[in-house]
Order: structure tokens, then C-alpha cells, then sequence
């Protein structure tokens, strides 16, 4: 799996393209590790040190850090990323059919 990289027009956000698709039809803004409970792939992105927010688009991922050098978070994104598609899990909870962690809380 290869993602590509984009910048932004903010130093701070980062873009990444998986070249499958996110969130299709639909965007979904994370915050913090809290909102992001209900989206697999937002969680493991915010378990990687520095990382303050998670935008999720129809073929993209919006990734926001705080203190931190790109260099020293960006491999662990990718690497983050590429779990996510690699274990199959949904997107958000409650796509795909998938509802057992939907509304958990």
C-alpha cells in the first residue's frame, strides 16, 4: 500500500491520500481522542504521539499536530494508516454493516 502525502496551506495539517477510499459521501472532524471512539482509524491515528486532530474525508485524512516535527510523527501515521486498511476494521463504527461498536458508551 503506498499513501502520498500533501501539504496544506496550515504547516500544522498534514494530508494523507491512501488511494482507497475514507469516508465516502461523508466527512467526519475529530478533535480529540474522545470524539474519536467511534471511528477505528481516527483512534489509532491519535495513539501516535502529537497528533491533536483527525479530519476524515471521502478519499483522505486530515491529520493536525501539535508540538512535534513532521519528520518524527509522519512515519508513524503512515505506518498507523496502513493498519487500519490492513486489518479490515470499518472506517467509523456502524459502516459497513458493522454496528457492534456503534452508540458504545
Amino acid at each position: 500500500m503506498f499513501i502520498q502525502t500533501e501539504p496544506t496551506p496550515n504547516p500544522a495539517t498534514l494530508k494523507f491520500l491512501p488511494g482507497k477510499p475514507v469516508l465516502p459521501g461523508s466527512t467526519a472532524d475529530y478533535r480529540d481522542p474522545a470524539e474519536a471512539d467511534v471511528s477505528p482509524l481516527a483512534r489509532r491515528i491519535f495513539d501516535v504521539d502529537g497528533v491533536k486532530g483527525v479530519f476524515l474525508g471521502s478519499d483522505f485524512i486530515s491529520v493536525t499536530k501539535g508540538d512535534g516535527e513532521w519528520q518524527h510523527i509522519k512515519p508513524a501515521i503512515l505506518g498507523a494508516i496502513m493498519d487500519h486498511y490492513l486489518s479490515g476494521a470499518p472506517v467509523v463504527a456502524g459502516a459497513d454493516g458493522d454496528d457492534d461498536e456503534a452508540g458504545s458508551d
